[in-house]
């Protein structure tokens, strides 16, 4: 993975099925602290607890969960990350994206972020990709 996740050098990442690269930094002095991803003009903002958390989730779910990635507007399929990361029952209560009419795609761009950082792998084919966690090292 290229860039070391700061806003001067951030990770270089691409989408499950590689069809659309993204950066994304942590912002430590935000508040709440957020990981900014920037998709070519777009700026969306996750709570950036969301790498242990989902990492956390992941884990416990002990298997393969569907993406499901889709816009905040739009439902998100039951069980995927997507689903998960807008749930009343995650440890923030809710949405982990913070910038209203942004919220969603949580399940698009946070699990190629933990695949990058060893944390989960992912399928990568041009639909219907998942993700299941690895091992903390």
């Amino acid at each position: 993975m290229a860039g070391t996740g700061t806003k001067d050098d951030p990770w270089q990442l691409s989408t499950a099925p590689g069809s659309s690269a993204y950066s994304m930094y942590r912002d430590g002095s935000a508040d709440p602290p957020a990981l900014v991803c920037q998709v070519g003009s777009t700026t969306l903002r996750y709570r950036l607890r969301a790498v242990e958390d989902l990492h956390a989730w992941l884990l416990a779910q002990g298997d393969w969960v569907p993406l499901g990635a889709a816009d905040e507007k739009k439902p998100a399929a039951a069980g995927s990350v997507e689903a998960w990361g807008r749930d009343g029952s995650n440890p923030v209560g809710g949405w982990y994206g913070l910038r209203a009419g942004y919220r969603g795609r949580f399940g698009m761009y946070l699990p190629p972020l933990l695949e990058a950082l060893g944390l989960a792998e992912l399928t990568h084919d041009a639909r219907n990709n998942r993700v299941r966690a690895l091992p903390a090292t």
